[in-house]
């Protein structure tokens, strides 16, 4: 059920439309008052003098005047008040567009004689269902059998509770009269959350919340823990505490190691790439087909036409001869004069 500020709440409604099923609202009177306070307790309203007839089940379903809401009773324990309460309350509030719903708690003499010992006193739960959204009044000290004089004393039309036969005070059904009469209106219980199952963890959890307690400043005594549980429950919190450190520095430990791992990883992947790179510059360079084996075919090719000779071409013209070198003559010698011949030879004594 959800509230909007025109005061209205929606009631929730399955219908079908071309084969799909879709949820829709029905408006409503919001007539609680628990949406800013508790819902009142009956013993302190003030009767109703106007004559009571009850409504059928037809009428209750098409809906009433806004004055004469269907008064709807739903009555239980409510130790521990939980979703699996409220649900029911809130499936009891919607059984009709205009609905008053009445909630009846049992006293602790009831509930402690027909089933047993309660975690919340009376008070407590009488409070607790005071303060649930879907309830417009509370009955507090409610019957455990319901009877005609309280019904009519209430003015009840329809009571409200799951199918589940309720074998209790000697009956297979308490709730089997009120079927009979037609006065009956299920609805469905919650799986999975009651008050037993909520009280089966805490024992099965005890330990956990005994010591728990005792952190929070509760003694042994409130507790009804002995005093050797007590030092036992104290032994235990600091083996935990010094556990969780263990386990806070391995997972600290495994943190440091994880981050070295991914950055020894990062710089091998980078150490890879670096080192391909190196080694495809080194081939490129020096490899059989790389940059130096040409630079060196043509260092040698160029040294190769240096130091070589030029030849002739075939077109150019045969030399001539040379002339003699001239002859080479010491500067202090001088070259023997010609002879001259004649006829006669003559000395020169003659």
């Amino acid at each position: 059920m959800e509230v909007h500020s025109s005061g209205l709440g929606r009631k929730r409604k399955r219908e079908e439309s071309n084969g799909e099923i879709r949820e829709c609202f029905w408006k409503i009177p919001r007539r609680t008052l628990g949406l800013s306070e508790p819902a009142p307790f009956s013993d302190e309203l003030v009767a109703s003098k106007t004559p009571y007839v009850r409504v059928s089940m037809e009428e209750a379903r098409l809906g009433t005047p806004e004055d004469r809401p269907v008064r709807v009773y739903a009555d239980g324990i409510f130790d521990m008040f939980h979703s699996g309460h409220a649900r029911a309350l809130m499936q009891a509030k919607c059984l009709f567009p205009n609905t008053h719903l009445i909630v009846g708690v049992c006293s602790d003499d009831l509930t402690h004689q027909f089933k047993g010992f309660t975690v919340m006193n009376e008070d407590e739960r009488y409070d607790a269902v005071s303060h649930c959204r879907y309830v417009d009044e509370v009955i507090r000290n409610a019957p455990w059998t319901l009877t005609p004089g309280f019904l009519s004393e209430h003015r009840i039309d329809f009571v409200a509770h799951d199918d589940i036969p309720y074998i209790s005070a000697g009956s297979d059904d308490v709730y089997k009269h009120i079927k009979d009469a037609g006065m009956f209106a299920p609805t469905q219980r919650t799986e999975g959350i009651s008050t037993s199952d909520v009280i089966t963890r805490i024992v099965r959890d005890y330990d956990v919340y005994v010591r728990r307690n005792l952190q929070r400043g509760y003694t042994a005594k409130e507790l009804n823990v002995s005093f050797i549980n007590e030092k036992k429950y104290h032994l235990q919190e600091r083996v935990d505490k010094v556990k969780q450190k263990v386990r806070d520095v391995e997972e600290k430990s495994k943190e440091f190691v994880q981050k070295v791992e991914e950055k020894g990883i990062d710089l091998i992947q980078k150490w890879e790439e670096k080192s391909r790179e190196f080694i495809g510059n080194f081939l490129q360079m020096f490899g059989p087909d790389g940059a130096l084996k040409h630079m060196l075919k043509e260092g040698k090719g160029r040294m190769l036409q240096a130091i070589s000779p030029r030849q002739s071409p075939n077109s150019s013209p045969v030399r001539e001869e040379r002339s003699p070198s001239p002859t080479f003559r010491l500067p202090f010698f001088s070259p023997p004069p010609p002879h001259h011949h004649s006829g006669t030879h003559k000395d020169e004594d003659d």
